[in-house]
């Protein structure tokens, strides 16, 4: 039996049940990675760790498990790198899960017309969103991107809405009050993608979370909501809420989430009703390495089922203003080191997934750069918005111009290319031919974003 530590790097005084303790070897894992042999967990361990018998990460074996991904990812996607002309437009941050990882939402009591103080916070109407779209639209979107907080408020559509006000003694249960109670009305999901539904441009909403938000309170499967979602307009699905795939970490980071099974459970209704997904993994707090791995696991297995995985997405913890860190549970998040190695070992586990995403909101320009030699294929989207991060003290901007994704992906030796959300229409960039704009979108006209002047709909 090989030594074996709680962690690469220690975060958090809790005691897991599952360790990373394995009767593997490094060198027996990095072998089946380069040979393309599927990997169990204990290997994704021994991989993520460079050993468990060695204290901390070792430089060397690091850098022969990135040179693995790299070769995976040249072998599977070649050389291109894409990106998504996108929006950002998230509803509203009025939520009461209390997830201690977030600092994006508010307490949904702020939004009530009984407060009288002020907040940061927001709620949109339905109108508001399809004018943020509209304005986007004409810089040559092709996706909005809508994740948003568990609004009191918030149902699925009209018969829902119908069926919680007829059962008053039930609402503090299920997070009810009726929109009367609030000083903006942010309508129904259906309401607000029918609303965000402009010139075909593709919808990419409703995690897992707001699925279960949106069918608490009837006996409605998740099955019925995605299909009635997808009749509003609804075209993909993010796979975030997934935190840690594993429930001991899940009860501490996120207690007032749904389960594992309840995630899984949500994806596969929406694989089910055609949607394609996208799936994430949120680390560098509470978990360890064998959380990690075993994520990746669920992942995998879930795409060994459904085959209907665009993307996977490894977005590094971001800390400084979340009440984890607030309240003393972690100090730092991961380290550059354990965020490359997430990536090329997400790259070689998950042997079913084509695209892997570098999140440069989280990583920044340089790190993020760094992440296309360590398996990743896929530089996100301009975003134009992105409140998430930012509120949780990310300092890496909202906003991204075609021009600025040309040079820096040239400058790593590789081809740009602008992509749909589900990657089925990929366009290589001209670099000969600069200035460089959005093609893909309902209004796109190759017109660069930054000629243009963004709207304040879209900034505020």
């Amino acid at each position: 039996m090989k030594s074996h530590r709680m962690a690469a790097t220690s975060r958090a005084p809790f005691t897991f049940d599952h360790l990373p303790i394995t009767d593997q070897s490094f060198e027996n894992a990095l072998d089946k990675a380069r040979s393309g042999s599927r990997l169990n967990v204990d290997d994704a361990v021994e991989l993520l760790t460079t050993g468990t018998d060695t204290l901390g990460i070792d430089p060397l074996r690091k850098e022969q498990v990135l040179q693995a991904a790299d070769q995976r990812r040249a072998e599977v996607v070649g050389e291109v790198v894409t990106f998504v002309a996108n929006l950002n437009n998230n509803i509203t941050t009025a939520c009461n899960t209390g997830c201690l990882f977030c600092n994006f939402k508010d307490s949904a009591y702020l939004f009530e017309k009984r407060y009288n103080g002020h907040h940061n916070g927001f709620t949109k109407t339905p109108e508001t969103s399809r004018k943020t779209v509209e304005d986007a639209l004409n810089l040559g979107i092709s996706e909005v991107c809508s994740v948003s907080g568990l609004h009191p408020a918030l149902v699925l559509n009209s018969e829902h809405r119908e069926i919680l006000n007829s059962s008053p003694e039930s609402h503090n249960a299920i997070h009810y009050k009726s929109a009367e109670n609030y000083h903006v009305d942010p309508g129904t999901y259906c309401d607000q993608i029918r609303a965000m539904k402009v010139d075909q441009i593709h919808i990419h909403s409703i995690t897992p979370e707001e699925a279960d938000h949106a069918k608490r309170g009837t006996d409605w499967s998740y099955r019925d909501v995605y299909h009635e979602l997808k009749k509003s307009g609804l075209n993909s699905v993010p796979g975030t809420a997934a935190e840690i795939l594993v429930d001991e970490v899940r009860e501490i980071i996120c207690p007032g989430k749904i389960s594992t099974t309840e995630w899984v459970c949500a994806m596969e209704a929406a694989a089910a009703e055609n949607l394609p997904l996208t799936a994430t993994i949120m680390y560098g707090h509470v978990e360890n390495e064998m959380h990690r791995a075993m994520h990746l696991e669920v992942i995998r297995d879930l795409q060994d089922r459904t085959q209907m995985i665009n993307e996977f997405v490894p977005l590094s913890f971001v800390y400084p203003n979340t009440p984890l860190h607030k309240r003393g549970i972690v100090s730092t998040g991961a380290t550059p080191s354990e965020d490359e190695l997430l990536m090329a070992v997400s790259r070689l586990f998950l042997d079913n997934i084509d695209n892997i995403q570098s999140s440069w909101v989280k990583f920044g320009d340089s790190q993020g750069l760094k992440m296309l030699s360590c398996g990743a294929n896929d530089f996100m989207g301009t975003l134009l918005t992105e409140e998430i991060t930012t509120r949780a003290g990310g300092k890496f901007g909202q906003f991204r111009s075609f021009n600025e994704y040309v040079g820096m992906i040239t400058a790593v030796g590789r081809i740009p290319a602008e992509r749909t959300t589900t990657y089925d229409q990929i366009v290589e960039l001209d670099t000969d031919r600069p200035p460089f704009g959005p093609t893909l979108g309902p209004r796109a006209d190759g017109t660069p974003m930054l000629s243009k002047t963004i709207p304040s709909t879209i900034l505020s």
